[in-house]
């Protein structure tokens, strides 16, 4: 039998025989021989193939870290999972407990991680986007394993505690992945589309856990990256999309309506004028763009070194600016306020002076990422009873943010990302027995926002045939 002993040396697992043996071509793959050492270094991701391999073929495994992830405490269901919930986390389960789950904003992917730490009675890692969603899945966990408050740690925005449960951003998470690496059995990613990244994905890389478990409503990005995540979670597993949803009265209905709105004289000939520039410049530079990441590639970096490029790359964003944040806008959004009085409205725009302005002028409360996590809970909380029924936001509610009981949505400015306008939707998308959730859109016509919002249409249209797709 030979003896086969795991170490960490930095952000590796090393391994080193008694005696050499022959690997199997998927690990080798993964490995890097060092021969003055005569051992093997391996991301601990792969450590639980290693180890099964290790196993099966009977050598000796003498592992110099913790390999123990059972719970101590205990955890008592306290929730009952959906038809769907069921079929994502059956498919979860069958894949091993490793995979990505694809549902809807508001459609419960925390209740499927929760299930999943009932199940597996592991120690658990849950990584999310922001500081606030800390408590937000704290609470959750407490709430429906009836595990203590208090047991359960944060680690992040100024807190550094481990504990068999343990909620971090990914952040933190990246800053400290090596202190996190034989912790834990059960890594949940709260929005996993952000763990690519090259910062980020060192937190998949760099832990031996063995069950793996991403939850978004639109994995895929821009940059291809999310491609990466079969290797670092697992593949995609289960997706369903809002339409199905709402046909079976879990989520409720929604229409689009895009209202167009005119730029006034001056902000017309303001715009125009930036736009002239920014064409003419690429009419001289013969510059063309296929795709958002086109555009920085070739624009954004060329303006690093060109001062006409960047000169255009000014006015584009001047032209943008006024667009989507035409004055006429104010007035629409006043008529949809009074239209809809005595419904709980969500206000969005993708810049915060709008946010401020728009507070400013109809006496609403504002959440944007410069608002305190006091003032934010208190604003929420006062929404979700019904105390307050309007709040103006920018991106910050984008994604993961609860937010109950919204009707209706009003996209005052924003971009035409996919993933922002699914979320967006999400935080209409609650059950609400006799209403109907409403998106409006205000796009100022003749401008570069009407472009965006033929994009943000084809996405709402994409996700409500889905399923007709799929059938």
């Amino acid at each position: 039998m030979v003896k086969a002993t795991l170490r960490f040396v930095g952000a590796d697992l090393v391994l080193r025989l008694e005696s050499p043996i022959l690997f199997p071509e998927s690990l080798m793959e993964q490995m890097i021989y060092d021969k003055e050492q005569d051992e093997y270094h391996i991301k601990p991701q792969y450590y639980p193939q290693l180890r099964k391999w290790l196993d099966s073929n009977g050598h000796e495994i003498v592992s110099e870290f913790n390999t123990e992830f059972t719970l101590e405490r205990e955890v008592e269901k306290k929730f009952s999972l959906r038809d769907y919930q069921i079929e994502a986390f059956a498919a979860w389960e069958a894949n091993r407990y490793r995979g990505v789950v694809v549902l809807p904003t508001g459609g419960g992917k925390t209740l499927i991680a929760i299930a999943g730490i009932h199940t597996l009675r592991e120690k658990t890692l849950v990584v999310v986007p922001t500081i606030n969603l800390m408590d937000q899945w704290a609470d959750k966990i407490s709430e429906f394993l009836n595990y203590p408050r208090e047991q359960i740690a944060l680690f992040g925005g100024g807190e550094k505690e481990i504990d068999e449960i343990t909620i971090t951003t990914y952040d933190s998470a990246a800053l400290n992945f090596r202190r996190f690496a034989d912790k834990f059995g059960l890594i949940v990613f709260d929005e996993v589309h952000h763990l690519p990244a090259p910062t980020y994905k060192r937190i998949a890389e760099g832990s031996i856990a063995k069950h793996r478990l991403g939850l978004s409503a639109t994995p895929e990005r821009a940059d291809q990256m999310h491609l990466e995540l079969e290797e670092l979670v697992g593949p995609i597993v289960y997706r369903l999309d809002p339409q199905k949803l709402s046909e079976e009265g879990y989520i409720a209905p929604y229409e689009h309506k895009i209202i167009y709105v005119s730029l006034s004289p001056e902000e017309k000939k303001e715009y125009d004028k930036n736009m002239s520039f920014y064409r003419g410049f690429l009419s001289t530079s013969k510059i063309s763009f296929r795709s958002a990441l086109d555009f920085e590639r070739k624009l954004i970096r060329r303006s690093f070194w060109d001062p006409y490029a960047r000169q255009a790359v000014q006015a584009h964003r001047k032209a943008r600016h006024i667009a989507f944040n035409a004055r006429e806008k104010l007035k629409a959004i006043e008529a949809i306020l009074r239209r809809h009085r005595r419904q709980r409205v969500i206000i969005f725009s993708e810049f915060i002076d709008v946010v401020n302005q728009i507070s400013r002028t109809f006496i609403i409360p504002k959440i944007t990422s410069e608002t305190k996590a006091a003032e934010r809970r208190l604003i929420l909380s006062a929404f979700a009873s019904g105390e307050i029924t309007k709040i103006a936001t920018g991106k910050v509610l984008d994604e993961g943010f609860d937010v109950s009981g919204a009707s209706i949505g009003i996209i005052a400015s924003g971009t035409s990302q996919k993933r922002q306008i699914i979320q967006r939707l999400g935080r209409l998308l609650r059950p609400e027995p006799g209403k109907k959730a409403i998106l409006y859109e205000l796009v100022t016509e003749g401008t570069v926002e009407e472009s965006s919002s033929r994009r943000r249409s084809r996405a709402i249209k994409k996700e409500k045939q889905k399923r007709l797709e799929n059938a």
